[in-house]
């Protein structure tokens, strides 16, 4: 008896679980041949504010987990990227990619983890300080996170890119929220599931798909941000600056023509991007 293959229902990864959208809506996602592959939950401005509130209850832990442990997390991230090696190159090459162009993309992207997890323990040597002051005091210079960051995403690469952006803000214990690749959606879904069993707590990174035209007010306009990563130009980048400077937030605009595979793709400054600086002093001899 001939069979039907039992095809994925892609979801969102929010909060810890794999959610439908709000509003019930989809859109059809095709591969590069064109053929009808999945529907995509088109996610909405209620479906960021919930993932707003779970990356908030999941950072306060996040943040407070040792920098050498956020390390060991990322670093399995990377482990557990490089294990479903095939299964992602196939993805990319079926929206597109060429075979060695997904190999590169995937490899690049265990590469970043691997990377970032290692500057987990060691930015904060770099980027705090012992500052000399005139008065008998020790006055120091330490990082902390910033909290909940909304993210958007470049849609090429899907992959790569969105690794690239998320890893530098979740080593220094902020919680994402971010809007996948809004033309091929599907490796976001993947890493969701790697996600979901690996060792970061759910919620410390939460993926949307659907429209920017929809989402990117929100993301402006929403209080509990404390800041934005973002891969968009023109319109999008006005909306971002406006509502950013309504409530009060970062921003940090991602170049479009950034060369995602090269070493200048992955910085420690990144990291610095979504970090406050905390100045203490202290009496010298109390």
């Amino acid at each position: 008896m001939t069979r039907l293959p039992i095809t994925k229902t892609p979801k969102p990864y929010v909060g810890g679980a794999f959610i439908r959208s709000e509003s019930g809506r989809t859109f059809p996602l095709h591969d590069k041949a064109g053929n009808f592959f999945a529907n995509m939950p088109q996610c909405t401005r209620k479906d960021l504010r919930n993932a707003v509130e779970a990356a908030a209850k999941a950072g306060a832990s996040w943040a407070k987990r040792t920098a050498y442990n956020r390390g060991q997390i990322l670093y399995r991230l990377g482990e557990m990227l490089e294990a479903r090696r095939a299964e992602m190159i196939d993805t990319l090459i079926r929206f597109g990619a060429t075979k060695s162009g997904a190999a590169k993309e995937v490899d690049a992207g265990s590469d970043r983890l691997i990377y970032y997890a290692g500057w987990c323990d060691k930015y904060e040597q770099v980027l705090g300080n012992v500052n000399p002051v005139a008065s008998p005091h020790f006055n120091f210079t330490v990082t902390e996170s910033m909290g909940v960051v909304g993210l958007i995403a470049p849609d090429a690469p899907a992959l790569l890119g969105l690794i690239s952006m998320v890893a530098p803000i979740i080593a220094s214990g902020n919680a994402v929220v971010a809007e996948v690749s809004e033309t091929n959606p599907y490796p976001a879904i993947l890493l969701g599931e790697m996600l979901a069993t690996s060792d970061l707590p759910g919620g410390v990174v939460n993926l949307l798909t659907g429209f920017r035209k929809e989402l990117v007010p929100t993301f402006a306009s929403h209080t509990h941000l404390r800041g934005i990563s973002a891969a968009v130009m023109g319109e999008d980048r006005k909306t971002l600056r406006l509502g950013a400077a309504d409530s009060v937030k970062r921003v940090h605009f991602v170049d479009a023509n950034t060369d995602w595979f090269s070493d200048e793709a992955q910085d420690l400054y990144a990291i610095r991007d979504f970090v406050e600086f905390k100045t203490t002093w202290h009496p010298i001899g109390a």
